[in-house]
């Protein structure tokens, strides 16, 4: 089965083309799947490898969640972006499992309190001598001018933990239990309390946040890693968008707080990250053997082209001419395949070529994801890949060991047809292609020099 011929890939979205309102963005999120599932066949994304089939879980590889992560990660640099967003829904369900009471402390943070809250003044900070200061000083109660870093840690700063929850969350290697063992703290603590109040200091809040509602240490978390100026994943906002997040954030830590970014991170995502994934999947082989290939496809034609001159010049019969179809039959589909990525040769076999870091990587699940190891760990350190071994690894590669690199069959099934029906547009046109150069060799009259 393959798709229409008039079939095109999704074409290539940059981020200056991806660059429009925000009314137009919230439209389109608040349209989602509706939009996502009929207009998928038009844009070159068949239902099948929609965003959120791939998310969810329902693709093969090369299409799956872990391949859509590294893409981020090694090719489009905006991995930040996907993890926020699984954290975010993930996060939405761990929020509604709360019991109302505990849910109750976060109040749902809507537009006309936003509206409201950037129109009222900044409250001034509270003047309070050294002594009541040292009386309340690592309580709740705390005014706000202590300084963050100085305050203790108390019971309500815990959040609810759940299996996907905050002990999850927090890298190995970061975790140390205390003596009763019921309360799970990080030695980033810290660090995470002094950049998240540097943000909100910059946003000109001047109170801390409540401390009693549900997975407050979390969303300090977030806001450390995502949010804030210098962030290690920060979130592409401008500065309206983050100001507008943290004053939700200082009041509430429900979902709803994030709604505006999560709506200009997931349009990102399904509008320019998701087609230039799936446009950068159809892609079967490596650049050095796409080259590779290109130059086959020039060999091929000029052969045709050589060929037919010849014939052309001696005293054969216009029927021998037809000879050079070949040629031009071979270099052409090469040719065009090559334009859009693809080797031929590897697609006979439905094969691809391994990316340069899965060529050294582990073997590994790759239908799968948990949200607390690598790049799907939404509190990790930044996404920067330069020091992992494959680099090194890859470029001591000479150029002939890179264009015969090791192949994988093509697993998923929608993939698949997709190349089948490039590969039959390019048998077409290369078909009419030498029909029209054999057909203008022939109207020639032999030259009978030999």
């Amino acid at each position: 089965m393959v798709y229409s011929l008039s079939y095109r890939r999704p074409p290539h979205v940059d981020s200056a083309r991806a660059s429009i309102n925000r009314s137009e963005k919230t439209k389109s999120i608040d349209e989602g799947s509706i939009t996502s599932r009929s207009s998928g066949v038009i844009s070159g994304i068949p239902d099948a490898l929609s965003f959120d089939r791939i998310i969810t879980g329902g693709t093969c590889p090369p299409c799956t969640a872990r391949d859509f992560m590294n893409y981020l990660i090694y090719i489009e640099h905006a991995a930040e972006n996907l993890q926020f967003f699984l954290w975010y829904r993930d996060y939405t369900k761990r929020f509604s499992e709360l019991p109302p009471s505990e849910r109750a402390l976060a109040p749902v943070w809507t537009t006309e309190q936003a509206e409201a809250d950037a129109q009222a003044p900044s409250a001034p900070k509270q003047q309070v001598s050294v002594e009541t200061a040292a009386v309340f000083k690592g309580t709740d109660f705390a005014p706000a001018v202590a300084s963050v870093a100085e305050l203790k840690p108390n019971p309500f700063n815990t959040p609810p933990r759940t299996p996907n929850g905050d002990r999850e969350s927090v890298a190995p290697s970061e975790k140390v239990w205390s003596e009763n063992g019921s309360t799970l703290h990080s030695y980033t603590n810290k660090s995470f309390q002094s950049k998240a109040a540097g943000a909100f200091e910059s946003a000109d809040l001047k109170w801390q946040p409540f401390t009693i509602q549900p997975f407050r240490e979390e969303v300090t978390r977030i806001i450390a890693i995502y949010i804030a100026d210098g962030a290690p994943r920060q979130l592409n906002l401008s500065a309206k968008e983050r100001s507008k997040l943290l004053h939700a954030l200082a009041n509430t830590t429900h979902p709803s707080a994030f709604a505006k970014v999560v709506h200009t991170v997931e349009w990102s995502l399904r509008h320019q990250a998701h087609p230039n994934f799936i446009r950068w999947t159809i892609c079967n082989g490596n650049r050095p053997r796409v080259i590779f290939a290109r130059g086959l496809g020039v060999f091929g034609v000029m052969g045709g082209i050589i060929s037919a001159v010849l014939i052309t010049l001696s005293n054969a019969s216009r029927g021998y001419r037809v000879l050079s179809a070949i040629g031009f039959m071979i270099g052409v589909a090469t040719l065009i395949c090559a334009w859009k990525g693809m080797c031929i040769v590897l697609h006979g076999m439905h094969h691809r070529h391994l990316r340069p870091w899965e060529l050294f990587a582990e073997d590994d699940d790759d239908s799968s994801f948990d949200m607390a190891k690598g790049s799907f760990d939404t509190m990790g350190s930044t996404n920067s890949y330069e020091d992992e071994p494959w680099i090194a690894k890859y470029e001591k590669r000479n150029i002939l060991r890179k264009i015969l690199d090791r192949e994988v069959w093509i697993q998923e099934p929608v993939l698949r047809q997709i190349q089948d029906t490039i590969f039959l547009q390019a048998m077409g046109g290369s078909l009419i292609i030498t029909a029209i150069s054999v057909g203008i060799f022939c109207t020639f009259p032999a030259g009978n020099f030999y």
